[in-house]
C-alpha cells in the first residue's frame, strides 16, 4: 500500500530518491537468473558476452547485480561471430562501462516519465487514444503533418509534347517541347501547392497542346540542331550500410519492413553471416576492405578497385561510431552462392544486399558523359490554332564509359512522384548529334497532366526523415513504425503510411499542450544530451531532475502535464471542419461525420467507409456520404408460424435477417422475490448468401434461411439425417459428426440426398471448407507459393499456404497489389506465431488455518529500497511504449 503512494508506484522509478528505478525479475526470468547462479557456482570467471551497445551493456551490469559473483568477472565485446572475432574478444577484454549503462538507464527512465505523464492525458481526451512516446510521437506527427499537406494541396493541370526525331541515318531519340518563342514552356515543377502558376512559364492546355502537336508534325517541319553540351559524369559508390539505410534499402528494393529486415538481420548475426546489425557507423575495419577489394579483384578485374581504400565518414545526426558498418563477416567475404544452400529465401536476399553493397563501397567511380542537346524549329506554320513562331526542343542522355562500382550494386532512390521529364531522360542514351543538323519528327504526341500531392512516407522514406532530423536511434525505428501501427494509428496502404482520423487529435493534442516533446529539434537535443550522458559529459540524475521537475529556464515534464489536463475541449479537439456544416469527429466508436441540416439545425451522424484516406474526404466527398440515404433495418413483414416481424439488417459481420421478439411481460407486483431465472430465448438469425443484398431480400427468401438447417433425407445405410445449412466457414453438409463443405451457397437449397451421399462419399478435406479466393497473386518470394486473397471468418486476409494475414482496417481490397500482400505476410512472419494460452490451474482450497497463541508484536522495519522491490504494481490499464534501445 505504501509504495502505491509514491512515485515508484506510479512509474516504478523513485524520483524522490535520485531517480533510482525499481527492478522486479520477472516470474519468466527467475529460472534463467537461478540457472545462472548454479553455474556460476562452478565456474573459475566469468565473461560478460552481451551485444556492444548500450542496451548490452545495461544487461551486463544487470548480470552482475542479480549473480553477485565471487570469481572475476571480464567483459568482452565484438561485432561479428566468427572463431578469429571471438578468440580476440576473449584475449582483449575490458571494464564494463558504467557510462554507457547510465545512458540505458536514462533513456528508460525517461521513456518510462514521459510515457506514463502524457498517455493518461491522451486517454482523458481522446478516445481510443493509446499511447504517446518521445520518438513515437514525433514519428507521426511526420506523418499526420504530410497528411495534412495533401488535404491542403490543390491540383493543377497542364500538358506538354513530346515527339521521337529521327536522324538521317535512321537513328531515333526522344525530346521535349521546352521552349515557344523563347519562352520555357510550364512543368509540374512549376506549380504552387495550392495549384497556382509560380513563374512566368507558358502554361499548354490540352487543346492548345493538341494543336502545337499537329502544327510541330506537320510535313516539312525539321527540327535543327542548334547547341550540343557534353559534361563529364562521375558517380561514387553509396557508403556501407548503418542500420538505417540498410532498412532504407531492404524497404525499397527487396519491399521489407523495418521489422522483417532487423529479425533476418539477426538471425544473419548470430548465424556468423554478417557484422552486428545496430549500427550507426559507415567505417568499415582493415580487414573488412581487404575482404571487399580481394571479392571485387576477383570478380571485375584488378581495375575495379582504386589504387587507395575509400574511408567513408557519417554524416547522420548524433552518429556514433562505436561499430563498423554492417558488412558480410569475417576477414574474407562468403559469396551469396556459396550461401544459397544454407540460407533461407528472405536471408540471402538480404546477405546478397549487404554484400553488393559492401563490396561495391571499395570499387571505383562509375564515369561517363552526359549530354545535353538543343534542336530550333526556327518558323511555325502559321494556323488560327497556334499563335507562335518559334519552338525549340530539348533532349538529354548519359552515356557511361565506365561502369565502375554499378557493375555490383546501385542505390535505389525513394518513392517520389516525379512530375520532371529531365530526371526521366537522363538515362536515356543520345546518338551524336552536330550543330546544324537536321532531323526529322516520326512521332508526336500531346499529353495531360496533373501535379502531384507530396508523397506519403513509406517505411524507408520515414526512417530516413527520422535519422536526418536525429530523431531516435537506428536500433528502435522498427519498433517505433511497429508500434505506430499496432495502436492503430497508422495503417499501410502498399507500402505508404497513411494515418487513422485518431492520429489527428492525438498529435494535436500533444502539439497544443506538449509543444516541446513533439519538436524535432527538440527530441534530436534529447538525443544528444543521452549520448553527453554516455560519454560521461552529464550526470544522469541532474539531467533527469532539471528534465521532470524543470529550472528556471523550463517547466519540467510534472508540471506541462498537470497543466496540459486543465482546459481542453475534448469536442473541439477531436472535431476537423470539412465544410460549415459538415465536420469529421472521432469518437469512442470511431471516426463518423457528424452533418447539420442548415434549414432545421438537426444533426445526423454518417458512417465513413474504412479503407478511405483522410486526404480522401474532400468537401465535395463529405457531401456525397451526407447525402446517400442512411440504412435502416427493412420489415420484410410477419412469419405466418409465429407471428413475429421478420426484419433485414446491416451488421457488423455483415448483412442478416431476423425475427423481433416480443417485450418480456412485466413481473406482477406480489411475485415472490427470488425466482427461478427463465431460460434466455434468442431470436432466430441468418447470414444472408452473398448474392443477396438487404434492399432487395424478400420475406420468402427470408424464411427459408431462418428455416435452415434443411433436412436433405436419411443415409440409408447408417439411418442418420442428412442436412444442408450454412457455417462460419461456409456452406456444408452434417451427418452426425460428419460434415463435408459444399461449393456454394446456393447449393444449400438445391443438393438432394442422391448428391448429399455422394459428397459423403469423397474424402473429407482437412474437416473444413478452402474458402474461395478473391484474387490471386503471384508467388510468394520467401515460400515461392501463389498467394490467395481469401475472405474469412474476421474478415479478408491474404495466404501462402503457410502464412496467414489479416487485411488491415482501412486498406481497400482494391488496392491491395501483390506488393502489399507480400508485405502483410512479411510482418505477419516476422513477427513469429502467437503464444499459446496455458491454461491456469485452479489454486488448491485452503486449509483453515489453526488458532494461534498471541504474542507480543514485534515490528521489524525493512530496507525501503527491498520494500520497494518487492511491492511493486504496474496499472493494469496502462498502456506504455519504452523507447530505448
Amino acid at each position: 500500500p505504501e509504495i502505491k503512494k509514491t512515485s515508484a508506484g506510479k512509474f516504478a522509478i523513485d524520483i524522490d530518491n535520485d531517480f533510482q528505478p525499481i527492478y522486479v525479475t520477472t516470474d519468466r526470468g527467475k529460472k534463467t537468473v537461478a540457472d545462472l547462479k548454479k553455474a556460476a557456482k562452478t565456474a573459475s570467471e566469468i565473461l560478460l558476452a552481451t551485444d556492444e551497445d548500450r542496451e548490452g551493456e545495461a544487461i551486463a551490469w544487470h548480470l552482475l547485480e542479480v549473480l553477485k559473483p565471487t570469481v572475476p568477472v571480464r567483459r568482452m565485446v565484438f561485432h561479428e561471430i566468427t572463431k578469429e572475432s571471438i578468440t580476440k574478444a576473449v584475449e582483449s577484454t575490458r571494464e564494463l562501462d558504467v557510462d554507457l549503462v547510465d545512458a540505458q538507464e536514462t533513456r528508460r527512465i525517461l521513456d518510462r516519465l514521459y510515457g506514463f505523464e502524457v498517455s493518461p492525458v491522451l486517454w482523458r481526451r481522446v478516445s481510443g487514444a493509446k499511447s504517446a512516446g518521445r520518438v513515437q510521437s514525433p514519428a507521426l506527427k511526420l506523418i499526420v503533418d504530410r497528411e495534412l499537406e495533401r488535404r491542403a494541396f490543390v491540383a493543377a493541370t497542364y500538358a506538354d509534347v513530346d515527339a521521337k526525331a529521327t536522324k538521317t541515318s535512321g537513328e531515333a531519340f526522344s525530346i521535349a517541347l521546352s521552349k515557344l518563342d523563347d519562352r520555357r514552356v510550364a512543368s509540374g515543377r512549376d506549380f504552387s501547392e495550392d495549384g497556382q502558376l509560380k513563374s512566368d512559364a507558358i502554361l499548354l492546355s490540352e487543346e492548345s497542346a493538341n494543336a502545337l502537336a499537329g502544327a510541330l508534325g506537320a510535313p516539312g517541319v525539321s527540327p535543327v540542331v542548334s547547341k550540343v553540351e557534353a559534361k563529364p559524369y562521375t558517380r561514387r559508390p553509396a557508403a556501407p550500410f548503418t542500420t538505417s539505410t540498410l532498412q532504407q534499402e531492404a524497404g525499397r528494393k527487396l519491399r521489407y519492413s523495418a521489422q522483417q529486415t532487423m529479425s533476418i538481420a539477426q538471425g544473419l548475426y548470430e548465424n556468423g553471416h554478417i557484422t552486428y546489425m545496430r549500427t550507426d557507423s559507415v567505417s568499415l575495419s582493415a580487414q573488412a576492405i581487404g575482404a571487399a577489394r580481394a571479392a571485387a579483384t576477383s570478380l571485375y578485374g584488378a581495375q575495379s578497385v582504386p589504387a587507395e581504400p575509400r574511408l567513408y565518414k557519417g554524416k547522420t545526426k548524433n552518429a556514433q561510431e562505436a561499430h563498423e558498418a554492417v558488412r558480410p563477416a569475417g576477414d574474407v567475404f562468403a559469396s551469396p552462392s556459396e550461401l544459397g544452400s544454407k540460407l533461407r529465401a528472405d536471408e540471402l536476399k538480404l546477405y546478397d544486399l549487404i554484400w553488393k553493397r559492401t563490396v561495391a563501397s571499395q570499387m571505383v567511380d562509375a564515369k561517363g558523359e552526359t549530354v545535353t542537346a538543343t534542336l530550333e524549329i526556327s518558323s511555325l506554320p502559321a494556323t488560327a490554332d497556334v499563335a507562335f513562331s518559334k519552338a525549340e526542343w530539348s533532349a538529354s542522355g548519359t552515356v557511361l564509359s565506365e561502369r565502375g562500382f554499378l557493375q555490383a550494386y546501385e542505390e535505389s532512390k525513394d518513392e517520389e512522384a516525379s512530375e520532371d521529364r529531365a530526371s526521366a531522360g537522363s538515362e536515356a542514351i543520345l546518338p551524336p548529334l552536330s550543330v546544324g543538323e537536321i532531323t526529322a519528327i516520326s512521332e508526336i504526341a500531346a499529353k495531360s497532366h496533373s501535379t502531384q500531392p507530396p508523397a506519403r512516407y513509406t517505411e524507408a522514406s520515414l526512417v530516413k526523415a527520422l535519422e536526418e532530423r536525429g530523431i531516435g536511434r537506428p536500433s528502435t525505428y522498427a519498433s517505433i513504425i511497429s508500434v505506430i501501427i499496432d495502436r492503430g494509428y497508422v495503417f499501410r496502404r502498399g507500402t505508404a503510411l497513411v494515418p487513422q482520423w485518431i492520429a489527428f487529435p492525438v498529435t494535436r493534442l500533444l502539439q497544443e499542450r506538449f509543444s516541446d516533446l513533439v519538436d524535432y529539434d527538440f527530441t534530436a537535443e534529447l538525443e544528444e544530451d543521452l549520448d553527453r550522458i554516455a560519454r560521461g559529459e552529464y550526470k544522469r540524475s541532474e539531467w533527469l531532475h532539471r528534465f521532470y521537475f524543470g529550472d528556471k529556464d523550463h517547466r519540467g515534464l510534472k508540471d506541462v502535464a498537470i497543466a496540459a489536463t486543465e482546459e481542453i475541449d475534448a469536442r473541439a479537439l477531436n472535431t476537423l471542419e470539412i465544410t460549415p456544416t459538415i465536420n469529421l469527429r472521432v469518437g469512442k466508436y470511431g471516426p463518423f461525420l457528424e452533418v447539420t441540416d442548415e434549414a432545421t439545425g438537426e444533426v445526423t451522424n454518417v458512417n465513413l467507409p474504412p479503407e478511405l484516406a483522410p486526404d480522401e474526404l474532400t468537401p465535395e466527398k463529405a457531401q456525397q456520404l451526407a447525402d446517400e440515404p442512411p440504412v435502416v433495418d427493412r420489415v420484410l413483414g410477419v412469419d405466418p408460424e409465429t407471428g413475429r416481424d421478420i426484419v433485414a439488417k446491416k451488421g457488423r459481420f455483415g448483412p442478416y435477417v431476423t425475427e423481433i421478439l416480443p417485450e418480456p411481460e412485466a413481473p406482477a407486483e406480489d411475485a415472490p422475490v427470488k425466482k427461478k431465472k427463465a431460460p434466455v430465448v434468442k431470436p432466430k438469425t441468418a447470414s444472408l448468401f452473398q448474392s443477396m443484398q438487404v434492399e432487395t431480400i424478400d420475406l420468402e427468401t427470408a424464411l427459408t434461411l431462418l428455416a435452415l438447417p434443411r433436412e436433405v433425407g436419411l443415409d440409408p445405410e447408417s439411418g442418420e439425417m442428412i442436412t444442408s445449412q450454412n457455417g462460419r466457414y461456409g456452406p456444408y453438409l452434417k451427418k452426425g459428426t460428419d460434415t463435408r463443405s459444399l461449393d456454394a451457397e446456393e447449393k444449400i437449397f438445391d443438393i438432394d440426398i442422391a448428391g448429399a451421399l455422394a459428397r459423403f462419399a469423397e474424402p473429407k478435406y482437412a474437416g473444413r471448407r478452402q474458402a474461395s479466393a478473391l484474387k490471386t497473386f503471384e508467388a510468394d518470394p520467401i515460400s515461392g507459393k501463389l498467394i490467395l486473397l481469401k475472405d474469412g471468418r474476421f474478415g479478408p486476409y491474404v495466404t501462402d499456404g503457410e502464412i496467414n494475414a489479416t487485411v488491415p482496417r482501412g486498406m481497400s481490397l482494391d488496392d491491395l497489389d501483390f506488393e502489399a500482400a507480400v508485405q502483410l505476410i512479411a510482418d505477419k512472419r516476422a513477427k513469429g506465431p502467437a503464444p499459446k494460452r496455458v491454461a491456469k490451474k485452479k489454486p488448491a482450497a485452503k486449509k483453515k488455518p489453526a488458532a494461534k497463541k498471541t504474542a507480543a508484536k514485534t515490528t521489524t522495519k525493512k530496507p525501503a529500497a527491498k520494500k520497494l522491490a518487492t511491492k511493486t504494481g504496474m496499472p493494469k490499464k496502462l498502456t506504455i511504449t519504452e523507447e530505448g534501445e
